[in-house]
């Protein structure tokens, strides 16, 4: 990092930071406007619980090569912010096709086209965010961006509720909405920084191979975990479906987003002062007891019958978000060195991406043809693995 880009960040954790922050928050309310609704989409236009996790999985899958790519370019190039714009660009396009589609196999194409622009921008954005920040505060910086991101997604989730419950809209309108919606965070890009890599790798295969033992074994319980971390859509079907038990069709509808909303609330509300809490104590510990907090929620799913106690386990949802997302990130972050920084966060994305597919694919076979409870105890089950194999490799290198 550069001294000028130091003595920013040191006064303000950098500019960088607020402005991909508000990119972030205006693309996420677009997002999380369709989000939400999109599994009650999927099965109007004939999905069932496989159409679900294929088309909650196959997108990241299908950008995730990009995004070890993509990060592998920008340090390669010296330039991020090209990247991080298109990327953008790419998935604000192919929302406007959203609305329009009769078929959940044409959300099964454009789901992915729109998640080539996440796989297209996130590794550099990353890298971004990494340069902008000292190692000491990075986890705080990474908080602050993911709060920033939740927020907008907070605010997404209730337009969409509003939209349903006071205006009657039916789903095209709002997926609609959403897209002309998602144009506008292109704005504050305009001011964004570009952060310069001094240092450049000459090759892909040299760059990952330099990242180091303790980097790869990281990224390996990382991946366990994803293979059970299932795409969110199973946890709003849950909901819906216990509900249409005894409440009326609107309402069983309607209360699943607002829990979608609580969940992003409390996402928001803890990534900041996790964040914090990993600069102090590091992040393997977070990590892990995150990892044993997503198998509480998914075994809660198992057994929970009623509106309050699914408020608690949406809680308990953002609660597990904020101590993984943003500290994951970090993590790899100080694993990797300066001039290795995007490659080594592609190659994160990358792995996890990869891992969403079976993921969701699996939940959807076991969803659909043993039960929903057999989906949340195969998550528990991963998550509960994938803390104690990280347990267990911080005691390997005594982190």
């Amino acid at each position: 990092m550069n001294r000028k880009a130091e003595q920013t960040l040191v006064k303000g954790l950098g500019i960088n930071i607020i402005l991909l922050g508000i990119v972030s928050f205006i693309n996420d309310a677009s997002s999380d406007m369709i989000w939400p609704i999109l599994p009650m989409f999927i099965k109007s236009i004939g999905g069932t619980g496989v159409a679900v996790g294929l088309i909650g999985g196959l997108g990241e899958s299908v950008s995730s090569i990009l995004k070890v790519f993509s990060g592998y370019w920008s340090d390669r190039f010296g330039r991020r912010k090209p990247l991080v714009a298109s990327g953008y660009l790419l998935s604000s396009v192919s929302k406007l096709f959203f609305p329009f589609i009769n078929s959940w196999i044409h959300l099964l194409i454009l789901r992915p086209i729109e998640r080539v622009g996440k796989g297209i921008r996130t590794a550099p954005r990353d890298a971004i965010i990494a340069g902008s920040v000292s190692e000491d505060v990075r986890g705080k910086g990474f908080g602050i961006h993911r709060a920033l991101d939740t927020s907008g997604a907070i605010l997404g989730s209730i337009l969409a509720f509003i939209f349903i419950w006071f205006f009657n809209l039916d789903l095209r309108a709002i997926l609609l909405i959403a897209a002309v919606l998602g144009f506008v965070a292109l704005t504050p890009l305009i001011f964004v920084r570009d952060v310069t890599v001094v240092e450049r790798r000459v090759s892909l295969k040299m760059g990952l191979g330099r990242l180091g033992r303790r980097f790869q074994l990281v990224m390996l319980v990382l991946t366990i975990f994803a293979l059970g971390n299932f795409t969110y859509m199973f946890f709003v079907l849950r909901a819906q479906e216990v509900f249409q038990g005894f409440l009326p069709k609107r309402m069983a509808e309607a209360i699943p987003i607002l829990l979608y909303v609580l969940f992003n609330i409390s996402y928001a509300l803890l990534s900041i002062p996790i964040g914090m809490l990993s600069d102090k104590v590091g992040r393997g510990r977070i990590l892990s007891v995150g990892y044993v907090l997503f198998g509480v929620v998914c075994l809660g799913f198992i057994i929970s019958n009623s509106v309050y106690s699914f408020i608690l386990l949406f809680i308990m949802y953002g609660l597990f978000k904020a101590s993984v997302d943003a500290v994951q990130r970090a993590y790899i972050s100080d694993l990797a060195p300066e001039g290795l920084r995007g490659t080594a966060l592609g190659t994160f994305h990358a792995s996890i991406g990869l891992a969403t597919l079976p993921a969701s694919a699996i939940a959807g076979m076991l969803w659909d043809k043993v039960s929903p409870e057999a989906t949340f105890l195969y998550g528990a089950a991963l998550g509960l693995l994938a803390s104690l194999s990280l347990i267990i490799l911080m005691a390997k290198f005594r982190d």
